[in-house]
């Protein structure tokens, strides 16, 4: 019981700390991107002032000016903007740990896809992840990395084969959250080992008055156009697990792509705005009609069993757990009675079309998956049902909480 409590309030703490630090991380990335393309010619004659920026802010005005060689005198502090991604990576890593490593058997495996232990789905999340990052790295130095379109094209299949593979063996939400994992692993590696590597250099050789070979600018810009355009998919994606039209969908891998091309069409049209080229409103139609597919994906059908096949599968090792002790025959009583006409494959109350968080509350095996959310929810708290909608008593809760500790 205990053990729930704390792993919970973890996973709160270390989700916290993940907002924080992308809100950093995205917040800094946007704002350089806005300032770099805005930039004015340089008033200033002297050699090395590339361009320039009058900003105000908070009552103060700031200017800023871009330097392609050293100024005439280094400053001896100089910021690098790096640990808000290596942060965001971090505690994005513990979470995925935290919620799908610590809790693979209800949030990673789909026994219905591929009944894999839970030592094995976790080797093949991690494993994945890095595997991604290799053959992206391999295609951006090879000589696609002179092709930067085609190179982006294929950046985009490889996104659609991992979707697709993920949705072969893990769980909708678990298919989401992993293509973002693999995402923001592909833009904090590109900081870690090409960006921040190659501006050192360079720093380096303009410190030693020495010209900077240009091929280390260039294999950086590369790598951040990418991280430019992979930006908004990766928010999309880390919310993702709330809303269960995108997650459950049969098609979730396909609204994911939807997704990247969303991603694109919009930070087209503010690069170009930035960078004082005219305002591309075409951009925001074309991701409109990409936005209606991905509704219309999300229509067409759950990755959910069917109520019969779930009645008639057999139990997997975590929720015979929990229906296995005496009191799980009560706990049932009042599960199907309070919450199952929301938490159903097809929701009976008014104005919900689909069950909420995507936690359908049917069957013996669906409630003794959902146990340790059931005990959070309307066991040692009051959240569920909603301004208890539907009038469940303390001795209800009692039972539920009871059914926990006798479960271990």
């Amino acid at each position: 019981m205990y053990g729930i409590i704390i792993l919970d309030w973890l996973e709160f703490a270390v989700r916290w700390l993940h907002v924080v630090t992308a809100i950093a991380w995205i917040g800094s990335s946007f704002y350089f991107i806005a300032l770099d393309l805005g930039l004015r010619p340089s008033t200033d004659r002297r050699s090395g002032v590339s361009g320039e920026a009058w900003q105000v802010h908070g009552g103060g005005f700031y200017f800023i000016q871009k330097y392609l060689v050293s100024p005439a005198r280094m400053p001896d502090e100089l910021t690098w903007f790096k640990w808000e991604s290596y942060s965001t990576w971090l505690s994005g890593a513990a979470l995925l740990m935290l919620v799908y490593w610590t809790g693979s058997e209800m949030y990673l495996i789909d026994a219905a896809k591929m009944d894999l232990s839970p030592v094995v789905a976790i080797l093949i999340s991690a494993a994945s992840l890095t595997v991604g990052w290799i053959v992206y790295d391999f295609l951006c130095k090879s000589p696609l990395g002179e092709r930067p379109t085609l190179l982006m094209l294929l950046l985009f299949v490889l996104l659609m084969v991992m979707g697709w593979g993920y949705n072969q063996i893990f769980t909708g939400r678990a298919v989401m959250i992993h293509l973002g994992a693999f995402t923001a692993t592909i833009m904090t590696a590109n900081v870690f080992f090409i960006i921040m590597p190659n501006q050192r250099i360079v720093v380096k050789d303009l410190i030693a008055k020495k010209a900077p070979d240009p091929k280390y600018g260039k294999i950086a810009k590369l790598r951040s156009t990418h991280n430019n355009y992979l930006t908004l998919p990766v928010i999309f994606l880390m919310l993702s697990n709330h809303y269960p039209l995108a997650f459950a969908s049969t098609y979730n891998w396909v609204i994911a792509g939807l997704v990247f091309l969303m991603g694109v069409t919009i930070r087209h049209f503010f690069n170009t705005h930035h960078a004082h080229k005219g305002n591309l409103w075409w951009t925001w139609l074309v991701t409109a009609l990409l936005f209606l597919g991905a509704v219309w994906l999300s229509t067409l059908g759950t990755q959910a069993d069917t109520y019969d096949e779930s009645e008639a599968r057999a139990l997997t090792p975590h929720e015979e757990r929990y229906a296995s002790v005496a009191e799980f025959e009560d706990v049932l009583w009042v599960v199907q009675g309070r919450c199952s006409m929301c938490h159903a494959r097809e929701p009976g109350w008014d104005g919900i079309a689909t069950a909420p968080k995507g936690v359908v509350l049917e069957t013996p095996a669906d409630i003794a998956a959902e146990a340790r959310r059931i005990y959070i929810h309307a066991g040692l708290t009051d959240a569920m049902p909603p301004a208890n909608i539907t009038y469940m008593e303390p001795e209800e809760r009692a039972i539920i909480r009871a059914w926990i500790e006798a479960a271990g």
